[in-house]
């Protein structure tokens, strides 16, 4: 104890730890000044770029740990800590973390790509391979979500997103509705063709430009399949959809233009 106490030893013990001890205290007081700039910098860098608000302060912190830890890191060698061997641990542990997240870390990268590169935006309309389709709600860390048509929640993991086709139905501000009508084969062509067209032109969210034409798709079994593509506003896409489903039937019964069904006919033995 009086080892502790003898102001020789205490100034020995000054004069060899005094300049680690500053040089680590700098080495913090630095290091930690330059994550909050570099951290800043990022998150103007990404605002810029306009990514995704949800996914900018993930990004921030990732960057900020990782210098704190590099700037404790080198502090603690300051001292003369063996650092090897800790970030031996250190590198080992991330590396089973990763093993045992990587589909969430594969979903998390993807999710980078698709705010880095922006396939879709919030807003859009788009048709992803599998099947799903609807307007996109949030684009998420891991997940996509979407809305359908009858206003159901569908959560896509990110991963699946960029490893399938990806449609953006009105990623263009114009969108082509696609509509197929049927009608009989003793029905007069062109004068369904100028119906249909005077219908698209009934519709206040139909577009001039591009016209829409009408043509002969197909020759089906039981009917003659006229195709039409009115052009609108993307986010007018389904208002035109349904106006010319339901108008197009009315003008057809009023006009005397068949539509066609399947039918059977059963012939029995007397």
């Amino acid at each position: 104890m009086e080892k502790y106490l003898d102001p020789e030893y205490l100034s020995q013990l000054v004069t060899a730890y005094a300049p680690k001890v500053l040089g680590a205290l700098i080495t913090l007081i630095i290091g930690f000044w330059l994550a909050g700039v570099i951290t800043r910098y990022a998150r103007k860098g990404m605002e810029k770029r306009n990514m995704d608000q949800s996914i900018i302060p993930f990004l921030c912190s990732l960057i900020s740990v990782g210098i704190k830890v590099m700037v404790l890191i080198a502090a603690a060698s300051m001292f003369g800590i063996e650092t090897t061997s800790f970030v031996a641990v250190f590198g080992a542990l991330a590396f089973a973390v990763g093993m045992a997240l990587q589909g969430s870390l594969g979903h998390f990268a993807s999710g980078v790509l698709i705010l880095t590169f922006k396939p879709f935006k919030v807003g859009d309309f788009v048709e992803i391979g599998g099947g799903k389709s609807g307007v996109v709600r949030e684009i998420q860390v891991f997940n996509t979500v979407l809305t359908n048509v009858e206003n159901r929640r569908i959560i896509i993991p990110n991963s699946l997103v960029t490893s399938n086709p990806i449609t953006n139905i009105t990623g263009q501000g114009t969108s082509g509705v696609t509509l197929t009508f049927g009608i009989g084969y003793d029905d007069d062509i062109d004068k369904a063709r100028q119906i249909i067209l005077d219908v698209g032109k009934s519709c206040e969210f139909v577009i001039a430009e591009p016209p829409q034409v009408v043509v002969v798709s197909s020759l089906g079994d039981s009917s003659v399949n006229l195709t039409t593509r009115p052009f609108c506003k993307s986010e007018n896409y389904w208002d035109v959809f349904f106006y010319m489903q339901e108008n197009v039937k009315k003008a057809f019964d009023a006009q005397g233009i068949s539509i066609p069904f399947p039918q059977m006919d059963v012939h029995t033995a007397s």
